[in-house]
Formats: structure tokens, C-alpha cells, sequence
């Protein structure tokens, strides 16, 4: 009987006995960190220089990160139909190369007193679209490069990562804002994408890639098989939907919040910063209960729990008055609870999301979900800065937390909820498929 080191994993390539043995999985984890903690110091750095250094109106911010999410529903799908015909490695190089330049190009344009409100825009769509690009790679590249049966250990790594960006971007970013300037801050995310780029071109394995033949189909319809597949799936039409509800209700309460922090609370970019990073460690533990929980109580009652749990934290923000000292360490409780909740339920949902789907439609399906998901966050955001100015920031910080808890209502009231300790295996068809129930 061959051992686990001489295994052979789905595509093709031998199957190390432990993920951390492989230096492809390790090249890759690199860099998706590194590349997280780039985009989670932009994603920061950007608005508070609109906030703080252009004094932005609550219209003008929520224009702002509507532009950065712009991609998502723009570029999502073909980002699927392309990715599924291109070797994620390639793909996630070269976007590592034009988000260090996009933010290089920032960072100068900062030095130079050139960095108005237009060229923010600029710089925040093209790291938009260029993220998407990367983030539906690295999933693909996950299940090309290990076993299925290691793809929940795999999620749970790469989303580890994920949550220490979270920890390690948005409190480096207001820092480096505050202490320093917004070109500094910028420059820091350049050189993040700039390791990530270095860390994932010397990944050595050769992928296989699927469905590349002479005349490989159209574009258009690549994009419409992943639309079919998702839409004939029970469980990830429940994932695309309940995403849609969370991702627009999300969106519109971020734009709130980098507004209350620190025009409501008085928060400075340092404390805005470590409000935001305490979704870090929240995710880091998310990630390690990811792994064993599931298989404990199932992986509907996981999801369903871990998402009504980490969404209703946000509720009791809008309460905050007073001092640093007495809303911070609340802020930071919130966004702990919040991180747990939320990588609990990512971890889960990408691990459902990979195994009832093919490898040939990888990246396609991803792209879908994303597409339905993430693409509602363009329109949350402007309806955060619309609400901001009609209704107030207190109000609007209230209405636009209990919209979040949409999500565990739609995921409770679907068979998804049902899920048990196993996953269903893959359907090629993706017609209705039943999942097994507790």
C-alpha cells in the first residue's frame, strides 16, 4: 500500500503527507498573505486620506469605495471565464505587478502634492480590478495544487493568512497615515504586492490546464456554463444569494463606520486603524475552528450560528458615546467577535462552494459567486453615503447592521442549513443536487 507521501492528488502531481511539506503551498501562502496585507492596507489608506487629508463628504467617500468595488460586478465573471483557461500563476503574477505599480504610481503622485480626489479614483478602480483577478485565481490555484481531501486544512491556511493581514494591514495603514503621510501608507502596500509577486513566480508546478483545446469556447458562453451550473445547485444558489444580502448590507455600513469612527467617536487614524485590525484575531481563531467544527456539529449549523453571531455584533455600535478609552476596547470586541464569526463562515462556505464543484469550472463558479456577491457592493456603498447624509450616522449605522442578519435568515430557511458533517460529492450536472442532512 503506497504511503501518503507517494500518494497521487487529483491533478496528477505526488501528494505531500503534510501541506507545509509542499514548497508550492508555501510559495502560495506567502504571497496570498502578502498580497492580503497590501490590499487590506489600501483598502484603508485610501478612504482615510479622503477623509482626513481631502476632507471627502460622506457622498464623496461612499463614491469612492464604490469606484474600488466597481470591478467586482463589472470584471467578476469574465475574470472566471479567463482564469479557467490561464494558469493561475500567471494570472495572479501579473496582477501582483500592476497593483505594485498602481500603488507606486500613488505613492509618488502623494509626494508630489498630486493626489487629489480624481487620481484616488484612478488608483482605486485599478487595484480593484486587478484583485478580482487575483483573489478568483488563488481559489482555483488551491484546488489545482492539492488533494480534495485536503482542501478544507488548504482553506483554513489561506484564510489564516487572510485574517492576519486583516490584523497586520488596516493597523499599519492608519498608523503609517497618521505618524507619517498617505504616500508612505501607499508605498508600504506597493511593497506587499511586490513580496507577493516575488513569493508565487517561483511556484514550480505546472498546472494542467482544463478545457484548452484548438477552438476553445466562446467567452460568452464559459460565463453562461458557470451562471447554469451555480443557478441549478441548490446549496451555492442559497451561498450567491445570502452573499448578496450580507455583501450589500456590509457595504453600506463600512462607508457609515469610516465615517463614525472618526467624526462621531473622534477616533484618530491610529484607533480607526486598530478597530478595524480586531477583526485580525477573530479570524485567526475563525480559521482554527473552521477546521474541527464542522465535523463536530455539521457544517449547516456551523454556517447558520457562526453568521447570525459575528453579523448582530455590529448592533450595538451605534450606542457607543464617550471617550477612546471607553469605546475602543468595545470596537474592538465587536470586530473580534465579528472576525470569528465571519472567517468561520467563509472558510465553511468556500469549502462547500470547491467540493460541489468540478475542476473544470472552477474559477467560473467562484467568479459567479463573487459576481452575485461582492457586485452588490458597489451599490451598498453609495447607499451608505446617501443614508450617512439623509438620516444621520447613528441611524444609518443601525438600520445597515440589522440589514446584515439578512444573511443567516436566508442561509437558516434553505436546505444549506441542513448540511451535515460530510460534504456532498461533486454533481457535473449541478441539478438540484440534495445535500446529505445531519
Amino acid at each position: 500500500m503506497p504511503s501518503a507521501s507517494s500518494a497521487v492528488s487529483d491533478s496528477g502531481r505526488p501528494a505531500p503527507s503534510s501541506l507545509w511539506r509542499d514548497r508550492d503551498f508555501r510559495r502560495l501562502w506567502v504571497g496570498q498573505t502578502a498580497s492580503q496585507l497590501g490590499e487590506h492596507t489600501s483598502l484603508l489608506v485610501l478612504p482615510l486620506f479622503a477623509v482626513l487629508t481631502l476632507d471627502a463628504s460622506a457622498g464623496q467617500l461612499g463614491v469612492l469605495r464604490a469606484v474600488g468595488q466597481a470591478p467586482i460586478l463589472l470584471l467578476s465573471l469574465f475574470a472566471g471565464a479567463w482564469v479557467d483557461s490561464w494558469r493561475t500563476r500567471t494570472v495572479m503574477v501579473l496582477t501582483d505587478a500592476g497593483r505594485t505599480l498602481a500603488l507606486g504610481a500613488a505613492a509618488l503622485g502623494g509626494l508630489l502634492d498630486l493626489l487629489g480626489l480624481p487620481a484616488l479614483l484612478v488608483v482605486a478602480f485599478t487595484v480593484g480590478a486587478l484583485s478580482v483577478f487575483f483573489d478568483v485565481a488563488y481559489q482555483a490555484s488551491l484546488v489545482r495544487l492539492v488533494r480534495r481531501d485536503q482542501l478544507v486544512r488548504g482553506n483554513s491556511a489561506l484564510e489564516g493568512s487572510r485574517s492576519a493581514a486583516q490584523i497586520g494591514g488596516p493597523a499599519l495603514g492608519g498608523a503609517l497615515v497618521s505618524l507619517l503621510s498617505a504616500p508612505i501608507a501607499a508605498a508600504s502596500g506597493a511593497l506587499f504586492f511586490a513580496l507577493s509577486f516575488l513569493s508565487i513566480r517561483r511556484i514550480r508546478h505546472r498546472e494542467s490546464i482544463p478545457e484548452r483545446s484548438e477552438h476553445p469556447p466562446r467567452t460568452g458562453r464559459r460565463i453562461h456554463e458557470g451562471l447554469r451550473f451555480v443557478v441549478g445547485d441548490t446549496s451555492l444558489r442559497t451561498v450567491c444569494l445570502a452573499s448578496a444580502a450580507f455583501q450589500f448590507c456590509f457595504a453600506a455600513l463600512m462607508t457609515v463606520y469610516l465615517l463614525f469612527l472618526p467624526r462621531e467617536l473622534h477616533l484618530s487614524g491610529t484607533e480607526v486603524g486598530l478597530a478595524l485590525a480586531a477583526t485580525g484575531p477573530g479570524a485567526l481563531l475563525g480559521s482554527v475552528l473552521a477546521a474541527r467544527l464542522p465535523d463536530r456539529f455539521g457544517y449547516g449549523v456551523v454556517l447558520v450560528s457562526a453568521a447570525a453571531l459575528g453579523d448582530g455584533a455590529f448592533l450595538c455600535v451605534p450606542a457607543l458615546h464617550g471617550s477612546a478609552a471607553v469605546t475602543v476596547p468595545v470596537l474592538l470586541a465587536v470586530g473580534f467577535v465579528f472576525g470569528t464569526g465571519g472567517q468561520l463562515v467563509n472558510v465553511t462556505v468556500m469549502a462547500v462552494r470547491q467540493t460541489a464543484t468540478p475542476d473544470r469550472m472552477q474559477g467560473r463558479v467562484a467568479a459567479t459567486i463573487t459576481f452575485v456577491g461582492m457586485g452588490m457592493t458597489p451599490l451598498g456603498s453609495l447607499l451608505g453615503g446617501f443614508l450617512a447624509q439623509e438620516w444621520g450616522l447613528r441611524t444609518s449605522l443601525l438600520v445597515t447592521a440589522a440589514g446584515m442578519l439578512l444573511s443567516p435568515v436566508v442561509m437558516a430557511l434553505s436546505p444549506l442549513a441542513r448540511l451535515g458533517r460530510s460534504l456532498p460529492a461533486c454533481a457535473e450536472g449541478g441539478r438540484d443536487r440534495t445535500p446529505p442532512f445531519a
